[in-house]
């Protein structure tokens, strides 16, 4: 049984490490919600499959799967040893939001915060009803992993928030401020909570995140640290795409901001996929459900580059077959010249609302 403390992390020294620095594994769920994924989520199950066997080329994957899928789930990926199967029960697949964040101390002992989640907004805007399964996922992680940790008073989902492990957090006033997410909280509020829990000293606020995101904007899906002081940017130069005054609007706050060691920031531009909108095809074939999101043909997809798994020696990064694949992974590369990138056709994760940084939860390694 792990301990829950009344503390906070900030008051007995933990923080949350940038992603870039070293893992002990990685935290996934699979698949299986019919009127999320198409084809009774077949070719998702194959999509995620691809994420897991690229990561655990460079570190463990521990898998969440239900009991009915747990055989067909083993037989998929029987053929890799780096890949752990666990009995999981989740209302979707998205362990980046609803997964603890895990947070390190300079002794190297790791705990985690299990945060408040409604499946992005609850019964005004949420994706889907219930999801009384998925907020016990994060107790469930830090059962599993044997860390103890902390419940913080505030909804939050682990895309909304990204650090460089210097005491600097990135996030966006769409999500983090939405009525739908903690409605008594002001903003001055929220963030006590994120440096208490975070244990960071400087927030960086950015106005919204890429269009059409429904997870209202996650942070996650417009830019990322690549390392302390150096950004990633989801960018497109068209002026006529809503997505370029986001992008020139987090273009300036970056540049005018500083993190919390009074550096200014370098960031790089990282140019979308598309634009690129769901088919009919692939409409008809989602399951219908009156509780869960309707997709339908003609929706724009919220695709970016920027959505990609920092592993211990790699980068597993999404691509679409877009003109703009080839570009995106020479930057990633740059940025990452110690990293191999391992390309993983991501559509069929695309569809279903999110991508391969939203799948998946690292976990630090303990020590040093």
């Amino acid at each position: 049984m792990i301990r829950i403390f009344d503390t906070t992390p900030r008051e007995d020294g933990f923080s949350m490490p940038g992603e870039f620095e070293a893992h002990s594994q990685c935290w996934m769920l699979w698949p299986e919600r019919k009127d999320n994924w198409r084809q009774n989520a077949v070719p998702a199950k194959m999509a995620f499959a691809a994420v897991a066997k690229a990561i655990a080329q460079f570190e463990p994957v521990m898998m969440g799967v239900s009991k009915q899928e747990f055989e067909n789930t083993a037989t998929l990926l029987a053929s890799v040893s780096n890949i752990t199967l666990m009995d999981m029960e989740a209302d979707d697949a998205w362990m980046r939001d609803v997964g603890p964040t895990f947070i390190k101390n300079r002794r190297g002992e790791v705990r985690g915060i299990d945060w408040g989640f409604n499946a992005w907004g609850g019964l005004n805007g949420g994706l889907y009803f219930p999801w009384d399964k998925d907020e016990k996922i994060a107790r469930a992680v830090m059962e599993i992993a044997g860390v103890n940790g902390y419940k913080a008073p505030l909804i939050l989902e682990g895309g909304a928030i990204h650090t460089d492990g210097e005491g600097t957090l990135l996030t966006t006033e769409q999500c983090l401020l939405n009525p739908n997410r903690n409605p008594s909280l002001s903003k001055e509020k929220i963030e006590s909570i994120l440096k208490a829990y975070l244990n960071v000293d400087t927030i960086i606020w950015l106005g919204q995140g890429v269009v059409m995101d429904e997870t209202d904007g996650h942070v996650d899906n417009l830019c990322c640290f690549t390392k302390p002081g150096e950004i990633l940017l989801h960018w497109t130069d068209d002026p006529t795409d809503p997505q370029n005054e986001i992008s020139q609007d987090a273009f300036k706050r970056l540049s005018k901001a500083r993190d919390a060691k009074g550096r200014t920031l370098t960031i790089h531009k990282l140019h979308q996929p598309g634009p690129l909108y769901m088919s009919e095809e692939e409409s008809k074939s989602i399951g219908k459900n009156s509780h869960g999101m309707i997709r339908k043909k003609g929706g724009r997809l919220a695709a970016s580059y920027v959505n990609f798994y920092i592993a211990n020696n790699g980068i597993v990064m999404p691509v679409f077959n877009d003109p703009h694949d080839d570009e995106a992974i020479v930057l990633v590369q740059s940025v990452f010249p110690g990293r191999k990138i391992i390309p993983v056709e991501a559509r069929e994760i695309l569809l279903g609302g999110g991508n391969i940084h939203c799948i998946t939860q690292q976990q630090p390694q303990y020590g040093f």
